[in-house]
């Protein structure tokens, strides 16, 4: 059971004026916990706005309420205001301030004695947060947050449209509850949601059957790319600017495409690559069992994550990233065979 401490349930009952920061890049998670929280503080009588930093994926931009999302990067004068105004800043579904963005992280630390409330299931959390709710067992945030709802009382205030996007987080950060992280208490809250009324079956659609035909296209244009080395059990994708252009790549459209190469039978590592003007290659990481995916891509790629999940990205070229790739996957898999040893 979570526990909230005293001093922060008398701060809520105040009736603060609050913000709600999600990650950069935002996700299922991200957003489904975020719309959920802010629906729930609503509900309190709290002012409250949730922002995200940059734009919303097309395929998240069904979820109910996700119009109101202020993004930083279109509105940053009037998201300044209002964290400046915030009594609670909650951040969700990232660790670090960081995961915020340059921009948006230096706008952060500027602030003067801020009460943040860290909600988040990542490994090694920053401690800049007053209150810190962070465990790297739980399936999700949105978990998190169904969890911070219920402890403060607030469980039969979750309407359809919050367990909709709390659902969604659940399911998308679970791989829809197939990955290692799914445990009997994540699919009691699935249960419990789904008797809010949500269509799971819609929910499903949403997020893995409306493709645009420049998205599979583009699915196929990875697949074709998809290198297998059998030797280290691992695959990889490596996607360039002109692939992306070349079918309108459209942010969020890559979503999920890394897992491709776990579905091989012999496959325990899959990474893929994606170069952007603006962020270098973005890294994606995905790993079975006990393989450290997290501590790769920390070694190597300025990344972290999950043990089975994780991000990271570089300035270099695809192609440097590529071969710096090929040239620390031996010596990083050398190096678990002798511990395990």
């Amino acid at each position: 059971m979570l526990k909230i401490p005293e001093s922060l349930k008398e701060t809520l009952s105040q009736s603060p004026s609050t913000s709600i920061i999600i990650h950069r890049n935002p996700d299922g998670d991200a957003l489904g916990a975020g719309l959920a929280l802010k629906t729930f503080l609503a509900k309190k009588d709290i002012q409250v706005e949730l922002i995200s930093p940059n734009a919303i994926p097309n395929y998240l931009k069904w979820l109910p309420g996700i119009n109101d999302v202020i993004i930083y990067e279109e509105q940053s004068e009037k998201a300044q205001d209002i964290i400046k105004n915030s009594q609670l800043i909650f951040t969700l579904d990232f660790n670090d301030l960081s995961r915020t963005g340059k921009v948006f992280e230096k706008f952060l630390k500027t602030l003067q004695s801020p009460q943040f409330v860290m909600i988040d299931h990542h490994l090694e959390p920053a401690d800049y947060a007053r209150y810190k709710f962070s465990n790297a067992n739980k399936s999700s945030t949105s978990e998190m947050i169904f969890d911070f709802i219920s402890a403060l009382g607030g469980q039969n205030l979750i309407d359809k449209n919050m367990a909709t996007a709390l659902y969604t987080g659940i399911m998308t950060d679970t791989g829809s509850f197939k990955f290692p992280n799914t445990t009997p208490h994540t699919m009691r809250i699935a249960a419990d949601l789904m008797e809010k009324g949500i269509n799971h079956n819609e929910i499903q659609i949403n997020i893995y059957d409306s493709f645009s035909l420049d998205k599979l296209h583009l699915l196929g244009e990875a697949l074709n790319k998809l290198v297998f080395l059998p030797q280290y059990k691992t695959a990889y994708i490596a996607l360039s600017k002109s692939d992306l252009e070349k079918y309108h790549y459209q942010k969020g459209d890559t979503e999920g495409f890394v897992n491709y190469g776990l579905a091989l039978k012999d496959a325990d590592f899959a990474v893929m690559f994606l170069e952007n003007d603006q962020e270098g290659v973005r890294i994606s990481f995905r790993s079975k069992g006990d393989f450290p995916a997290n501590e790769f891509a920390k070694k190597y790629f300025n990344g972290g994550g999950h043990r089975n999940a994780a991000g990271g990205r570089t300035p270099k070229s695809l192609e440097e990233t590529v071969k710096l790739f090929l040239e620390k996957l031996p010596e990083f898999i050398a190096e678990i065979q002798q511990k395990n040893a």
